[in-house]
């Protein structure tokens, strides 16, 4: 069952994906604490979400690990799955809200950071993390 999960191919390009996936959100989960107002529990509760302050450390928390982990090739499905649940339900606390106020156009352009992320995280989740990933090496030692 490990090996199924960490089994990657041996692809030498997944890990610019790896990298643009891993950074921004890297990056976010760490705002999500430094700019909480407006980037963690603050933004949380303006969207109406329940429990601000535990949302937005969970969240940030969740961003951070993950991030690192595909940043490293480590457990990358793992991370993938649970980045593409965050990204789901972004968009849909966020940016239907926008769709239904200000149009489809605008929702698209609000979001294309959203979709880049989400569509990466898919990718990860059925490549896996690649050549240069910390999972290929545990992949070559568990045979």
């Amino acid at each position: 069952m490990f090996q199924k999960f960490i089994h990657t191919d041996n692809s030498k390009t997944s890990i610019l994906i790896r990298l643009m996936v891993g950074a921004v959100f890297l990056s976010e989960g760490i705002q999500k604490f430094l700019f909480s107002e407006t980037l963690g529990a603050g933004r949380f509760e303006k969207i109406g979400l329940p429990s601000p302050e535990f949302l937005g450390s969970f969240v940030g928390t969740v961003e951070i690990l993950c991030g690192a982990l595909l940043l490293l090739g480590l457990f990358t499905r793992f991370g993938s799955i649970l980045l593409i649940i965050i990204m789901l339900v972004a968009i849909a606390t966020t940016k239907t809200e926008v769709l239904a106020k200000e149009g489809f156009w605008r929702m698209l352009h609000g979001s294309r950071t959203d979709w880049a992320m989400l569509l990466g995280s898919n990718f990860l989740l059925i490549k896996g993390g690649g050549r240069w990933s910390i999972d290929n090496k545990l992949m070559k030692n568990g045979k």
